[in-house]
């Protein structure tokens, strides 16, 4: 799929905002950020909300770890008229859906961005990542499998394909999906015989649909379903599971911080975009309290200084040749990330438009589906 996008001139208000930040005044002395917790947020943390405030005194900034609800608390806030999050993380679909709507704020790229260092353009810099004109990209990241190395059989190899997951035969024990249709519907049809190039032709139709959920049934009662990116290195760690799904930043910590018997199974990794929207409808002080912030926090040094502490790909082609080695452990971090050549043999390309297209009717079918 080609991802394409059109810059949207900037409206009033952020002209207006815009001005505001660059002169130092008129901005909120707070902010309340929206992220998925664990090792991610932390690194978010680390690499540009600490670095911020210390040159912003007075500033604060609270977390809310609801991103994985973002699209039905911003819908449920809009009906409220009552916007409490300043700036809000989420991945690709949702924010092509929560723009669609009019949640999310359009911006200019080039506006409100910073250029890469050898002043490239921001929309240059971010190039196709921008898959939305509220869409602000901050990492490239993917789904996968981790599993506990003391739990292979004897006498059988280590899981290494993506249909290991679905062979109780050969890898008995328990598993851990996510409680979303995504990647999950995707990863049973390609288990299911179905062409990876067919995949998303497929899933568009009922009979798709009910197919993917055949598979995933071959598996049901020995899944744990996850809904936060912590849950599976926490199962892996107590060894409740034998494999599951999660990001791969997560399966990097629990495997080179937490050194524990967990090894990473790349294949059929999902690929994914993640970074931030702007809700749409706030006052001038906050939403340029925001831009001052965002314009920080996706700048060159800072997504390159987020790897630092997880294995996410930073989104900016500016980033990439600054990416060095883990804050504390030492370790090259390149090597861990899911665009190195060595973990990226087989991969899956998301497709966001399917999913900001047909989330909300797959996923009521899943959870019904979940629920018998």
């Amino acid at each position: 799929m080609k991802l394409t996008k059109t810059l949207m001139a900037t409206s009033a208000l952020t002209v207006a905002a815009a001005g505001a930040f660059a002169a130092g005044h008129g901005m909120s002395d707070s902010m309340t950020l929206v992220s998925w917790g664990g090792a991610y947020q932390n690194s978010q943390q680390k690499a540009y909300v600490e670095p911020y405030l210390a040159m912003n005194d007075g500033v604060s900034a609270t977390w809310d770890e609801s991103s994985a609800e973002a699209v039905a608390k911003l819908r449920a806030m809009n009906e409220a008229g009552n916007i409490t999050w300043d700036l809000v993380d989420v991945v690709a679909a949702d924010a092509i859906r929560l723009c669609d709507e009019g949640l999310a704020m359009e911006i200019d790229h080039d506006e409100v961005l910073a250029a890469a260092p050898d002043g490239t353009d921001a929309s240059d810099d971010f190039g196709d990542l921008i898959v939305s004109d509220c869409f602000i990209p901050q990492i490239v990241y993917s789904t996968t499998f981790g599993y506990r190395t003391d739990m292979v059989p004897e006498g059988v190899d280590a899981p290494s394909e993506i249909c290991d997951v679905f062979d109780l035969e050969t890898y008995p024990g328990k598993r851990a999906l996510e409680k979303r249709p995504i990647n999950n519907m995707e990863w049973a049809l390609l288990c299911d015989g179905v062409a990876k190039e067919d995949v998303y032709d497929v899933l568009e139709t009922e009979e798709g649909q009910d197919q993917a959920l055949a598979k995933l049934g071959t598996i049901k009662d020995e899944v744990i379903w996850w809904s936060a990116g912590a849950d599976t290195p926490q199962l892996l760690a107590d060894g409740e599971i034998f494999m599951g799904s999660t990001y791969n930043g997560r399966l990097f910590s629990v495997i080179e911080e937490q050194d524990q018997p967990v090894a990473m199974m790349w294949d059929a990794q999902v690929f994914d975009l993640d970074g931030w929207i702007i809700p749409e409808g706030l006052s001038e002080d906050r939403l340029a309290r925001t831009l001052d912030f965002v314009k920080f926090a996706t700048d060159t040094q800072r997504l390159a200084d987020q790897s630092k502490y997880i294995s996410y790909g930073p989104a900016r082609a500016s980033s990439a040749p600054l990416v060095g080695t883990h804050a504390d452990l030492g370790i090259e971090m390149a090597p861990h990330m899911p665009t190195d050549p060595n973990n990226a043999a087989n991969t899956f390309l998301y497709n966001y438009e399917f999913w900001a297209d047909y989330r909300d009717d797959i996923d009521a079918k899943f959870q019904a589906w979940l629920a018998q």
